[in-house]
């Protein structure tokens, strides 16, 4: 899957990983749906921590689909709550 973090790039992130990444989404989605700001916060830096520690950072030239678009460091939960699904940040 080709994850790419808004302000950061594009990572590559085997499939293996996806039960991981989903934990986090699961947090974020849960900090959203409270409106805890500080909870989303830390939710979305482990969900982006996990992305960059298990995915590859593909180069800048490439020229990739991404499969999901992350929210910058950062961003505030206003800003990502247009962004969240009924299946959180990250499909399935």
């Amino acid at each position: 899957m080709i994850v790419r973090i808004m302000g950061d790039g594009q990572y590559e992130v085997p499939d293996v990983h996806a039960r991981a990444l989903n934990v986090h989404d699961d947090d974020v989605t849960r900090a959203v749906q409270a409106g805890d700001e500080r909870g989303f916060a830390a939710a979305l830096r482990g969900l982006l921590a996990e992305v960059r520690a298990v995915g590859e950072r593909l180069p800048d030239s490439a020229l990739d689909t991404s499969d999901v678009v992350l929210p910058e460091d950062g961003a505030t939960l206003a800003e990502v709550l247009e962004l969240v699904g009924p299946d959180g940040l990250l499909p399935g």
